[in-house]
């Protein structure tokens, strides 16, 4: 194994790491706080952190394997599994990405009725219906037998090893990805460009109301009114900042494994294996960067993770205190008798 399959491979495991730990620190989040579940996002969520964990359990080790022994990491059975789940896991995750930019939409554009638009029946329906639209694909898959290894990824996903189906599978192809990947992201562009108009409307009001204060406040200190203009310009940016992460992230991750699928199709452009493989690493990381773009770094997230570490905390403390308790009490009853 050279050095460019030796980094790809520490990628991988890096990779593995980080989503298990960080979307199992968001499904016992889930498990703790009543106050998230309530929500509708959280079945998103949910949805898309269970997602997150079967690729990492599954895909992630069998694709690791691949790229250490350069061959099909299992037997025909277990890699056509594996393929089934890698190409329902990945519109999966790209639709539960549109329901969240949805829900956010009708959250900002919507305020007043936004209980009565977004129920949990109404998200628990957007969850059924991004189930069956990424297990359409797939299941589609296993009829055609376009399920198998793929020695460019290095993993078991979709491919053709036929060449009088080569025009059929491009199609297929083609159309898995626009109604997946360009259909998320056209939904992404769609609903988080509206929440950034309404936010920077709102930015625009509270600006007025803040300029016409300090213009009144004349004997205002300079470092308050500094401070002021510095919490309108943060104001200002935190909105933009946020969804660029969320299209951004979209995009970094997942477009160069699709540019790289449609790419494949035609065979007067060669395609370098270990680029075949990097880009699937970062359709990968999308599974790490998950829970801290649409979870952990959120308040009710962190305030879920403080009351889960404060409790594990204190039953340590209570232990310990009691196991100090019986090594004293042991000390002293054989000087008392």
């Amino acid at each position: 194994m050279n050095s460019w399959d030796a980094g790809l491979a520490g990628l991988l495991v890096g990779t593995m790491g980080v989503s298990l730990l960080s979307n199992a620190l968001v499904l016992l989040c889930l498990l703790h706080s009543a106050d998230i579940r309530r929500q509708a996002p959280a079945l998103f969520t949910l949805n898309l952190t269970c997602g997150n964990l079967l690729c990492t359990v599954v895909n992630m080790p069998l694709t690791l394997a691949g790229v250490v022994a350069q061959r099909q990491p299992a037997g025909d059975r277990l890699c056509r599994l594996a393929a089934f789940l890698d190409t329902f896991l990945a519109a999966n995750s790209m639709l539960s990405m549109a329901a969240l930019s949805i829900d956010r939409w009708v959250a900002v554009v919507f305020p007043l009725s936004y209980r009565a638009k977004m129920r949990l029946r109404d998200a628990a329906l957007m969850v059924a219906y991004t189930w069956l639209h990424a297990l359409a694909f797939p299941a589609a898959a296993v009829v055609l037998s376009w399920l198998g290894f793929h020695q460019l990824y290095a993993s078991c996903t979709l491919c053709s090893r036929r060449p009088d189906e080569r025009l059929r599978f491009a199609v297929f192809t083609g159309a898995f990805h626009a109604l997946s990947f360009l259909l998320s992201f056209v939904v992404l562009c769609c609903t988080y460009f509206k929440v950034l108009k309404v936010a920077r409307f709102h930015c625009r009001r509270i600006d007025v109301i803040t300029m016409q204060t300090l213009v009144l406040l004349v004997d205002l200190h300079p470092s308050v009114r500094e401070r002021c203009l510095e919490e309108q310009k943060r104001r200002r940016q935190r909105a933009t900042k946020k969804i660029s992460t969320f299209i951004g992230t979209f995009l970094v991750c997942f477009a160069p494994y699709v540019i790289t699928r449609l790419v494949e199709l035609s065979s007067a452009v060669p395609i370098s294996s270990h680029w075949g493989v990097l880009s699937k690493c970062l359709a990968y990381s999308k599974a790490a960067s998950d829970p801290f773009v649409y979870s952990l770094l959120r308040h009710q997230y962190r305030k879920s993770c403080k009351e889960i570490l404060n409790r594990v905390l204190h039953r340590r403390s209570l232990r310990s205190s009691g196991l100090t308790g019986d090594s004293h009490s042991q000390n002293i009853l054989p000087a008392s008798e």
